[in-house]
């Protein structure tokens, strides 16, 4: 963290494609939050109005921060502070969000790819603590890593470094970040509810039967977890299947960043040990025995506010 007072007040916006959160507070502490949808095929111009009039009212509450932290999945440019077409806000193209920010608060505003954003708020308040080489997995409707190296983000060249959901695991499988068989095609939320589908209609054909088949045409990863904690053996092996991708992901991860630690949020929160032990099993088979041996795989533990602290520890490096 780069603000030299530890308690100054910081504000967080957090984008995300089903929803937006706007935060005040110091540190990992939240003391004023407000959210709203971000319905991003009405464009980005509503959701902008909303951020800045929830900006303007917690400053009136609160006070005005010292910086201002945008969160918000890529590809961005976060030098520039531009938010370029990310695949989950289609229509938000070019937005020069940080000059905007600045322009109305007159305060310092930084945008941070929001798995970095989760990767630096694990390490310095989560899973992360205290460790120096670390990656942090999001895995929601999509999948990334924040990369931690030497106790820093590592965004590379292009900024676009982690981007592990577009590396291609099968010639064939779910389609996910343009590319079928990718890592977000398998191991990703989405991917999980295309590939569950296509595992559901093959079950019922063999005339196995499924709570997921009324659900099969609109499967959500949500609907899959909740069969398989009702005891589903169709919706259990899909999780394991997904699991078993994940661990194929993480193998790549270990061999050429050797980590200490690979944090995970997202799906990994709800289905749990169902999701990790095959994933922690393939990565020992698969990844170099002495890299594996040394890296431990974590659930996220800042849990569902995980978004909030990591937009203000965006602020935090503004």
């Amino acid at each position: 963290m780069k603000n030299n007072s530890p308690n100054a007040l910081l504000a967080g916006v957090d984008i995300g494609g089903t929803k937006t959160a706007v935060v005040f507070g110091s540190d990992s502490s939240v003391m004023w939050r407000r959210e709203f949808p971000t319905e991003p095929l009405r464009g980005p111009g509503q959701a902008l109005d909303q951020i800045v009039r929830l900006l303007q009212e917690g400053s009136r509450e609160c006070g005005l921060p010292s910086a201002i932290g945008v969160s918000c999945g890529g590809p961005l440019d976060h030098v520039k502070g531009v938010i370029l077409s990310p695949p989950n806000l289609p229509g938000w193209d070019s937005i020069q969000i940080a000059s905007l920010l600045q322009s109305v608060f007159d305060v310092p505003c930084r945008l941070e790819n929001d798995a970095n954003a989760g990767a630096m708020a694990e390490h310095h308040y989560g899973a992360g603590k205290g460790c120096r080489h670390m990656i942090f997995l999001t895995m929601g409707t999509g999948i990334g890593a924040g990369l931690i190296l030497n106790n820093r983000v590592h965004h590379g060249v292009t900024a676009m470094a982690g981007e592990i959901g577009h590396i291609r695991l099968t010639p064939f499988g779910p389609l996910g970040y343009g590319k079928y068989g990718s890592v977000e095609g398998w191991a990703s939320g989405g991917g999980m509810a295309l590939h569950g589908a296509v595992t559901v209609h093959a079950a019922i054909a063999a005339g196995e039967k499924t709570s997921l088949e009324p659900l099969v045409e609109r499967l959500t990863a949500r609907d899959i977890g909740t069969a398989m904690y009702k005891g589903d053996a169709v919706a259990t092996r899909i999780v394991h299947e997904t699991g078993e991708r994940l661990g194929d992901a993480l193998a790549i991860l270990v061999d050429i960043l050797n980590p200490e630690r690979i944090i995970i949020g997202g799906l990994v929160l709800r289905l749990g040990q169902a999701l990790l032990e095959p994933a922690r099993e393939r990565l020992q088979s698969e990844a170099l025995s002495a890299s594996a041996a040394a890296c431990t795989i974590l659930p996220a533990t800042l849990g569902s506010s995980i978004g909030d602290v990591a937009a203000l520890c965006v602020a935090a490096e503004a």
